[in-house]
């Protein structure tokens, strides 16, 4: 399939570079490893990472699914925009024992040679690239025909899907062309995108247990001190501060909403769990 985006170069580089900027606020590499440390390795486990295989994870952060890849003795290659992630993910990769290469690259245009991998992934990451057909198109491009395409991504429904939904009356309308990261968690915007690329797509919901915290207002100030598309939000709000208290109140509901009937904010977060092979 091809892009039907009408952005311009000017306008793309502008928006690449607001992309890094908003993650490399806060500190992503918290919630990496304080929230969500399971998810890496269940893409690894579903798209059966042995030491014989060249890996590639797009959007990589700080290394989820990459440092369990490696760790499985294939040779790895952790590629991301934003440099500041990738170089926490060096340090967490040193700390673990374990060798791969990182590489700063825009996952709509990867410096890589066709074919180059016998596996493509991507943990919640490559769902955050404005252009989707784009990124599915070099998904499929660097993986080699009869290699394995798997993907993490976060849900529409699920809360992180439903966070977003929340914050989007609060921020800056996207530029034109940008499509909205949660669609990546629909199975048939997924297919939709890989069409005559792969077969054997198979995708499940699945949910992972966030239990780190004792209230719902516990989740909130850790999102608005640690998570970079939260922090941006609130930022565009620093002019209007009845605006930023309104937001605070609706993503309190959903926290509530999201824990309810349970004595802690312990929550299940939905994300699409997705392998498919190269044709």
């Amino acid at each position: 399939m091809t892009d039907t985006t009408t952005t311009t170069p000017d306008a793309d580089q502008a928006l690449k570079a607001k992309h890094r900027t908003m993650w490399a606020q806060g500190n992503y590499t918290a919630v990496a490893t304080e929230l969500i440390p399971s998810l890496g390795p269940v893409l690894v486990r579903q798209c059966g990472i042995t030491a014989n295989h060249r890996v590639l994870d797009v959007a990589a952060g700080t290394g989820n699914a990459a440092i369990p890849a490696a760790e499985t003795g294939a040779s790895v290659t952790a590629s991301d925009l934003t440099p500041e992630l990738l170089e926490s993910g060096k340090r967490i990769a040193e700390s673990r024992g374990v060798n791969l290469d990182w590489a700063v690259a825009d996952a709509e245009a990867l410096p890589f040679e066709s074919g180059s991998f016998d596996v493509v992934m991507s943990c919640v990451g490559v769902m955050f690239a404005p252009h989707h057909q784009l990124t599915a198109n070099e998904l499929v491009r660097v993986c080699r025909p009869g290699g394995t395409i798997g993907l993490i991504n976060w849900t529409p429904e699920g809360f992180i899907g439903q966070m977003f939904a929340t914050m989007k009356p609060y921020a800056p309308p996207p530029p034109p062309g940008a499509q909205p990261p949660p669609l990546w968690g629909r199975r048939e915007h997924v297919e939709s995108l890989l069409e005559g690329q792969v077969h054997g797509l198979e995708a499940e919901r699945r949910t992972v247990r966030i239990d780190r915290f004792d209230e719902p207002g516990d989740f909130l100030s850790y999102f608005k001190t640690n998570y970079g598309p939260t922090i941006a939000v609130y930022k565009s709000l620093a002019a209007t501060p009845e605006r930023a208290e309104a937001l605070d109140a609706d993503l309190l509901a959903l926290g509530k909403e999201f824990s309810a009937g349970n004595d802690r904010a312990v929550m299940d977060w939905e994300y699409l769990l997705v392998t498919a092979r190269r044709n």
